[in-house]
């Protein structure tokens, strides 16, 4: 399947994706950890089948030093041991909140407990709105069948300028 529709080639969808970008400016400088954000970011896209995001998070994360061992790992984070803690509570908040057909009540009490354990109320807010963004942006990405694979890490660093 070829691409649906430039988002960047429309005026209007261009407008919108930098405000989407800022808005995720907010939250990469943010004191959540970048690898935890990265990591949050490539298993929500994984869950939503969005290439072009897992192309995206997972150059992003290897540009800033992330182990491949540990993105190779991320689809089956409850069945490895390279994670911490505070990572695995993240990663179960980035999977319950995405898959909020699957959970009617979204996250439960116990990963909420979890994340609140290991993250303090910025942290959390971060982790709030990046699962939420996160979400929107795979919707984006795979109702215009953007495709995974051309993606260079920084490439959207000018946008919020």
């Amino acid at each position: 399947m070829d691409t649906r529709f430039d988002m960047l080639g429309n005026e209007l969808a261009a407008k919108f994706a930098k405000r989407f970008a800022n808005a995720a400016l907010v939250i990469h400088q943010s004191p959540l950890p970048a690898s935890t954000q990265e990591l949050v970011s490539l298993r929500a896209s994984q869950l939503n089948g969005c290439g072009w995001c897992v192309d995206m998070h997972t150059k992003e994360a290897l540009a800033a030093g992330e182990s491949p061992v540990r993105l190779n790992l991320v689809a089956a984070w409850r069945e490895s041991t390279v994670f911490t803690e505070a990572e695995q509570a993240a990663l179960a908040f980035a999977e319950e909140g995405t898959r909020l057909a699957d959970a009617y009540q979204g996250v439960s009490d116990e990963t909420w407990a979890l994340v609140r354990k290991h993250y303090d109320e910025d942290q959390l807010a971060a982790l709030v709105c990046l699962t939420s963004l996160i979400n929107a942006a795979n919707r984006l990405a795979v109702i215009v069948h953007q495709k995974g694979g051309s993606y260079e890490a920084g490439m959207f660093a000018a946008m919020t300028n």
